[in-house]
Formats: C-alpha cells, sequence, structure tokens
C-alpha cells in the first residue's frame, strides 16, 4: 500500500464536530485516491474521476456547512461562504482544464489540493467550529447532537416552507 497524500490527524485535522469531521475524512480519502491514481499512473479516466468526485463532495460538504452556520448565524458565514465560493470555482476550473485540455494531472496539482484542503479545515473550520460549539451543538455517538438541536433545526427548515 502507498503511502497517503494526506494521513487523517485527529490532533491536526479535527474540529471536534463528529459530523463535520466524517466529511473531512471522506474529502482526505477522495484526496488520497486522486493521489494514488496519479502515482500509480491508473490513467485518465480513474484520476479525472477521483477529481470530478472531489468536485462533487467538496460542494455538497460545503452546503452542508454553510446550512448550519446559518441556521447557527455563525456572524462571518458571508465571508466563509465566499471563500467556499472561490474553492469551488477554483476546483471546477482545475477540472474543466484537465477535461477538456486533456492535461495530466500532475504532484503539482497534488501538492496544491493539499494544502488547499488542510489548510481551510486548520484556519477557516476551526473559526467556525468554535462558534457552533458555544451556540450548543457537541459531539457524541458519532452525530452532531445538541439537546433540541435537531427539533430547532426541522422548525426552522419548516418555518422557510
Amino acid at each position: 500500500m502507498m503511502q497517503p497524500l494526506i494521513d487523517w490527524d485527529q490532533a491536526e485535522l479535527a474540529i471536534g464536530i463528529d459530523e463535520i469531521d466524517n466529511q473531512h475524512r471522506e474529502l482526505v480519502d477522495i484526496l488520497n485516491r486522486l493521489n494514488e491514481a496519479v502515482t500509480l499512473r491508473q490513467g485518465a479516466t480513474v484520476a479525472n474521476a477521483a477529481l470530478d468526485q472531489l468536485h462533487d463532495y467538496t460542494r455538497i460538504h460545503f452546503a452542508v456547512e454553510e446550512s448550519i452556520m446559518r441556521l447557527l448565524g455563525y456572524p462571518d458565514y458571508a465571508e466563509h461562504k465566499l471563500k467556499h465560493e472561490r474553492l469551488v470555482n477554483e476546483l471546477h476550473s482545475l477540472s474543466t482544464r484537465f477535461h477538456d485540455e486533456g492535461r495530466a494531472i500532475n504532484h503539482e496539482l497534488m501538492f496544491f489540493l493539499k494544502t488547499w484542503l488542510t489548510t481551510h479545515i486548520q484556519e477557516s473550520d476551526r473559526e467556525y467550529a468554535d462558534h457552533f460549539l458555544a451556540a450548543g451543538v457537541q459531539t457524541g455517538g458519532g452525530a452532531v447532537a445538541k439537546a433540541g438541536w435537531m427539533a430547532n433545526l426541522v422548525g426552522r427548515i419548516r418555518s422557510l416552507g
């Protein structure tokens, strides 16, 4: 088995909210699969599929984060959402370039993606984690939990409709 591009390190990458940490772990796994495809020269089809999966899962993950931010009144929501939009646009641009131009995904790109993901988790996401925890979101049992939190979430969603 080859060395992963990113080793999941609980102390380095976990923000203390299980659901978000699980999604971050999935992003790390996808990035490691992409790196393996590139390193082992598994071909453009495999590498591009992994890059597409990274792009798609990143969009889903960001949507989850942003939904929780809005529901919990995160004061820096707009700024964080803008960072997400920039990152998604950058991923889309990279994906398009590699698909349409037929360029090979290389180690320089892998280093960029590794730096992008770890920096975003360690800096931007740790900022909202403090707000989430202060708002009463707790970890436990492998899911985000707060007394009445889920009922509050459902109530807020219903009030939007």
